[in-house]
């Protein structure tokens, strides 16, 4: 069973806007309907999962209901944590829930997107469960164009990095359920507080990760710019 989490408990303080980035409307539709449209219609996503603000559930299905995309693999809905990765914790909790047993089939995967990137494509929900196959998981990355340096003090180069073995993570994520559920659990609560990426867990715990091209069209929502760029882009 392949369970997606879709991330949508985040404020968008960032943004400056009124309400959370993610049920701003975009071309007709708010943005995490873009996402949900995407992972509803993949033939790879057996369900879907929501971490969402209790307020925004009704509008978000009612957003998604207008603009004719199916919800009928939407199981339910987990509360949203302090972080991102502690909403996944709750996603997960709630997906065991429903098992209504702490009990796993070793092919279980939980496959994670946010909310605020809307242009998540099926070729990248293809690529990530194609590439699976011997791993305990999938992160998609983009190499680093820029030449990279570390500073020690934060004000002065300390040294130069070799860009070729640097690369930015993306979501969406996908993981075997059973060992990357462990491996959340293995931390504590503080711990999972100061994690700032969702593979994280997974690589403190020894898990076999693997490596695919990203998207570089797939970008996160964060600044007033970024929501520009995505106006234009779905502008008809």
């Amino acid at each position: 069973m392949n369970t997606a989490i879709l991330l949508s408990g985040g404020v968008g303080s960032r943004l400056g806007s009124t309400i959370p980035k993610q049920y701003i409307r975009i071309g007709g539709r708010m943005l995490i309907t873009y996402a949900l449209a995407a992972l509803a219609e993949s033939s790879f996503i057996d369900r879907i999962l929501i971490v969402a603000e209790k307020e925004w559930r009704e509008p978000l299905l009612s957003d998604a209901a207008m603009g004719h995309v199916p919800v009928d693999k939407i199981v339910g809905f987990a509360q949203p944590g302090l972080n991102r990765q502690l909403s996944i914790c709750n996603g997960m909790q709630e997906m065991l829930r429903q098992m209504d047993s702490e009990i796993w089939d070793q092919e279980d995967t939980v496959f994670i997107h946010d909310a605020a990137r809307p242009l998540l494509s099926q070729k990248q929900i293809a690529d990530c469960f194609g590439a699976l196959a011997g791993h305990d998981g999938v992160m998609p990355v983009l190499p680093m164009k820029d030449t990279v340096y570390l500073s020690r003090d934060g004000e002065t180069v300390s040294e130069l990095l070799d860009r070729n073995q640097i690369f930015a993570g993306q979501a969406p994520e996908l993981f075997r359920f059973g060992k990357y559920y462990q491996a959340n659990m293995a931390l504590t609560p503080e711990r999972l507080s100061a994690v700032n990426g969702s593979t994280e867990p997974a690589v403190l715990a020894g898990m076999d990760i693997v490596m695919i091209r990203g998207d570089e069209k797939n970008f996160k929502i964060t600044t007033p710019e970024d929501l520009e760029r995505f106006r234009k882009m779905e502008k008809p």
